[in-house]
């Protein structure tokens, strides 16, 4: 009774201790997250910004402004982006740091709107900016209330300022905010691009990794079984032959066991080199097991496929591992031709695996076709 006690609280402190590592990855990746999407904002925000302060500062020479009004702004186009960094890259949640900073630019273009009386050119393009930033992080969620702030923030400006309305602008003031609305779009465009091509080339990886086994590079047992399926799907319809292979590394415990885990992978992928050194292009090779490997041979007749296997057991023969010499490697191979009365491709591998335990009870190191 004592031992399955003790048992299923080994059991219980496992499954805690998985689910607290995988509760501190999904927030460690949070965290990443947050300081990464800080860090696209940072130069998009300080260089648009920094353009704008020109257009605006056209503006507010022509209104009844106090000079804090001033100190502000300056603080704003060339302060305030940096110090927006410093405090999502600081914060102990970045991404809500970095959502916050996100609503204060959307209070700030109120502000300003509202001091320059809604001056058409300067504003547009401030709201513009604004716009493209919060759709870009947050979409309609974060636009919505981002716009319902920045225009209740400019109807109070307005009151507090006294600022009469005046929507028309000057050509310097047009000038001054052209390039804003012209070459603004350019970077957060080209930023986007970046982090899009960065996106589909992480995807690409995973998508790899996803379907090779780490330490050989030939396809995981998952990935190699949905081309199995595939294969034998298109011989059934389109009435060709294939030849399917099981190869076992003999004795690879005792290997293992004497000579260490590091010479047992150094066996496995001595046999993944000489299998895709003796093997065509054309045929799918697969890591089936921990020692076990599997080959597909689309077009290939058993005969074929024995000879092709002759010549690796030959390979072998001679192969010396590095730093330990003295290892042999040798392996047993089953060989099992796709038939019509096979009506699943499980049958097909089913015959495979009977070859290859034959070829085990027949002394190892040879290869054996199924009947």
């Amino acid at each position: 009774m004592f031992p399955k006690t003790m048992n299923d609280e080994n059991f219980y402190s496992k499954v805690f201790a998985r689910e607290g590592i995988s509760q501190a990855r999904s927030a460690d990746e949070h965290h990443r997250s947050g300081i990464r999407l800080a860090r696209q904002l940072r130069w998009p925000r300080a260089v648009g910004l920094a353009i704008l302060f020109f257009p605006i500062a056209s503006v507010l020479v022509a209104q009844p402004v106090n000079g804090v009004w001033w100190l502000l702004l300056v603080g704003w186009a060339f302060v305030w982006p940096h110090l927006a960094w410093q405090l999502a890259a600081r914060s102990a949640n970045p991404y809500n740091s970095e959502m916050f900073n996100l609503r204060a630019d959307a209070i700030m273009a109120g502000v300003w709107i509202g001091v320059m009386g809604i001056n058409a050119m300067p504003s547009a393009a401030l709201i513009m900016m604004i716009s493209m930033n919060l759709i870009g992080v947050g979409g309609i969620r974060l636009y919505g209330p981002g716009v319902i702030m920045t225009g209740l923030t400019a109807l109070v400006s307005l009151q507090l300022t006294h600022v009469t309305p005046d929507y028309v602008s000057t050509p310097l003031e047009i000038g001054l905010a052209l390039p804003v609305i012209v070459f603004y779009p350019m970077l957060f465009a080209w930023l986007s691009f970046h982090t899009t091509s960065r996106l589909v080339e992480h995807k690409r990886r995973l998508e790899l990794m996803s379907t090779l086994d780490g330490m050989t590079g030939v396809f995981n047992r998952r990935h190699w079984e949905v081309l199995l399926r595939t294969e034998y799907e298109n011989c059934r319809r389109y009435h060709r032959s294939a030849t399917l292979l099981l190869i076992d590394i003999d004795h690879f415990k005792s290997i293992n066991d004497t000579w260490g885990h590091d010479v047992g992978d150094q066996a496995i992928v001595a046999v993944t080199r000489q299998l895709q050194l003796t093997l065509r292009a054309s045929d799918i090779v697969g890591r089936f097991g921990g020692d076990e490997f599997a080959v597909i041979m689309s077009g290939t007749t058993a005969e074929s496929a024995i000879a092709a296997m002759s010549r690796v057991h030959e390979r072998l023969a001679d192969l010396h591992l590095p730093g330990s010499p003295q290892v042999k490697i040798s392996i047993s191979v089953g060989v099992a031709p796709l038939t019509t009365s096979m009506v699943h491709y499980q049958e097909w591998l089913k015959a495979a695996d009977i070859a290859l335990y034959k070829a085990k009870n027949a002394g190892r190191n040879r290869t054996e076709v199924a009947a």
